[in-house]
């Protein structure tokens, strides 16, 4: 994909997108109005179930967005049906008779939040008799070579709010499907294959609460030879309902294991084929096709084998963005976009003391804006520089654009993405426990609060580490540093050893090393080592091992030149005011 800076479009595709670009921005800053109903209008009443509805057209306002229910703003009868750029909309069933219908239109757009209008109603006519027949069944009457696995549908019987089906080989049997009601629907799937080169007979008989439509005739089709029909495909590239599709997409869908091909319907509305008309497809894409910007466009998908095409495939949409691309140069062959390209990161760390915490966008771009969203997705506007102040955490919106120029004017291109911003602070060492073992010490580093920090001993540079334990560290006096990854500062606490409980060690290693090998009286900072007189120490059994005097070494863990094992011994000094100080230590190798 080309870089932004080196686009050049021709003036023949900059006018009409700058046309539409500047249409719309018009359009977005006066006062929008929403369309009346022409048919039924606004408060009518009996009007036909089958009736058609229709609204006025909009100025600038790319498609609408229909839904129909029992109450205002209800959707229980349509939810939210895109129609296009259409004015009109049919019920394929109807509406339920003596019934106020509301009837809510969506202003659809590209650049903006769509506008949900306030709704309209109109009132239902009750029946008064009972339906006529459906005009049309299919497949058609005396259709031959008929897949097997075909389902049935039907035309809407005015007035009807269900039908009853049967099928039979003969005219008017049910051998292969008794009368079943199939409520107010409009076809039928078979659960299982029909039998193969035979004559089915389809009898559609519509009802309301005033009775069964009189003298259905049945039609009837013939069926083929045994074979197995392909499935349907769905979208893959755009997918149903998505937006901001580029202007020169290949389509693509998923591929149907069976089927031999596709054929492709694409429209501007859900009734016709005006951009391909069942266009043959032996893979699974099309060519690249140029799509005009800001529409809504409806795409239909029939995989095929020797055998038929697919039965009852679903109509798909999606919808182009504004006119800043992409679009397929034919003569790199490259797709080209005036969007910026955002590096923007995902989120962002502010620190807690900061007065001001200044953030700054990362692309070039002519202009940028940004947003607070709430929980709700609602914007609001915080900056239209390059930089914006945040003070709390949650998640914004950033938007850069660049403008272009055509004929003196100017339109804007733009890119957006939603971050988050986290807070971050200054780490506050809570406490550092040392876990003292035979020749080292470790250290769980503690902090007041569970922040994004790592970790390092001795040196603020470093290297740290994201674990807050320390292992296997030397006897002595040791610095721990904790900094916070995102910048908001480096702590340091001192760490002083101490081995021992009022001057008499926890333990000692008579190993040889040089380190901690003798055990002895070490008097706290500010006392007189010559406060203890002599020290006498015990096996478990209260035997005496050794008589320990304050100006020597101190005890090596032997007797009689013999090394005692490792466990826990006893002591009684005896302090120079003849107070005496009984505890007990460990002797570790």
């Amino acid at each position: 994909m080309k870089n932004k800076w080196d686009l050049r479009i021709p003036k023949i595709l900059v006018a009409p997108m700058f046309f539409m670009a500047m249409l719309l921005g018009i359009f977005k800053s006066t006062a929008q109005e929403c369309p009346a109903l022409i048919n039924p209008a606004n408060g009518t009443t009996l009007v036909p179930v089958d009736a058609t509805i229709s609204w006025e057209a909009v100025v600038g306002v790319p498609g609408y967005i229909i839904s129909l229910g029992t109450t205002e703003g209800g959707n229980d009868i349509l939810n939210e049906k895109n129609v296009g750029s259409a004015k009109s909309y049919t019920p394929p069933t109807g509406l339920p008779e003596n019934t106020e219908i509301f009837i809510t239109i969506t202003l659809f757009f590209f650049n903006q939040p769509n506008i949900i209008c306030d709704s309209q109603s109109f009132v239902t006519a009750a029946l008064s008799e009972a339906p006529n027949c459906s005009s049309s069944i299919s497949p058609s009457n005396n259709a031959i070579d008929i897949n097997s696995s075909t389902n049935i549908s039907w035309n809407a019987a005015p007035s009807a709010t269900g039908y009853f089906i049967s099928l039979g080989t003969t005219e008017n049997g049910d051998e292969i499907l008794a009368s079943t009601d199939v409520e107010n629907t409009l076809s039928y799937n078979p659960p299982a294959d029909l039998p193969a080169e035979t004559d089915i007979y389809v009898t559609v008989i519509p009802y309301n609460r005033i009775g069964l439509a009189d003298s259905c005739s049945s039609s009837v089709f013939t069926t083929a030879a045994a074979a197995v029909l392909p499935l349907c495909t769905s979208m893959i590239s755009p997918f149903d309902g998505e937006t901001n599709v580029p202007l020169s997409p290949t389509l693509e869908w998923n591929a149907v294991p069976n089927a031999i091909g596709y054929r492709v319907s694409i429209g501007t509305s859900p009734f016709n084929k005006d951009i391909l008309e069942d266009a043959i497809f032996y893979k699974t894409s099309t060519l690249i096709i140029n799509f005009e910007p800001n529409r809504t466009f409806f795409i239909t998908i029939y995989p095929f084998n020797e055998a038929g095409e697919a039965i009852g495939c679903t109509q798909e949409t999606f919808s182009t963005l504004l006119g800043c691309g992409p679009y397929f140069d034919p003569e790199s062959g490259e797709l080209l976009v005036l969007n910026p390209e955002l590096n923007f990161p995902d989120s962002v760390s502010i620190c807690i003391g900061n007065d001001l915490d200044v953030i700054t966008a990362t692309d070039e771009a002519d202009g940028y804006r940004w947003y607070k969203l709430d929980d709700n997705g609602n914007e609001t506007l915080l900056s239209t520089t390059a930089e914006v102040s945040i003070d709390e955490e949650g998640e914004y919106l950033y938007e850069a654009y660049i403008n272009i120029e055509d004929s003196g004017r100017t339109f804007e291109c733009s890119s957006s993405k939603i971050f988050r911003v986290e807070i971050s602070q200054k780490p506050d060492i809570d406490d550092v426990k040392v876990q003292i073992g035979a020749n080292s010490v470790n250290y769980d580093v503690i902090t007041a609060i569970n922040g994004n920090y790592d970790y390092a001993i001795d040196n603020e540079d470093g290297p740290y580490q994201d674990s807050n334990r320390f292992t296997n560290i030397s006897l002595q006096n040791h610095t721990i540093y904790v900094r916070d990854k995102d910048g908001c500062g480096i702590v340091e606490r001192l760490v002083e050893l101490d081995l021992t409980v009022n001057g008499f060690p926890n333990f000692f290693t008579p190993n040889g090393d040089g380190i901690n090998d003798y055990w002895q009286f070490i008097p706290p900072v500010g006392t007189d080592k010559n406060n203890v007189s002599v020290i006498y120490i015990f096996d478990k059994f209260g035997a005496l091992l050794a008589q320990v005097a304050p100006n020597t070494d101190g005890w090596n863990g032997n007797l009689n030149g013999r090394a005692l094992p490792e466990s826990n011994y006893w002591f009684k000094a005896i302090a120079t005011n003849n107070k005496i100080i009984k505890g007990h230590f460990s002797l570790k190798r």
